[in-house]
């Protein structure tokens, strides 16, 4: 469980995760808020560094497609 790739991986989609739940906090914008609080969850749960890549990139990108739509 707690390999170098898993800790790197953690580490760096977590430090994402609270940037984007900052700046959510700060705009008053709620989905990169919600979106920075489901990569730090992922960054807990998810325990593969690939699957959790996945899952960092996909939330990265619900994030700027739901906010060029204007939520």
């Amino acid at each position: 469980m707690f390999n170098t790739h898993f800790l790197f991986a953690s580490l760096i989609w977590g430090s994402i995760g609270v940037g984007y739940f900052i700046y959510g906090k700060k705009q008053s914008s709620w989905v990169p808020m919600v979106g920075g609080l489901l990569m730090i969850a992922a960054s807990y749960f998810v325990m593969s560094a690939f699957l959790m890549s996945l899952v960092g990139i996909g939330l990265m990108a619900a994030i700027h497609v739901l906010l060029n739509r204007g939520y």
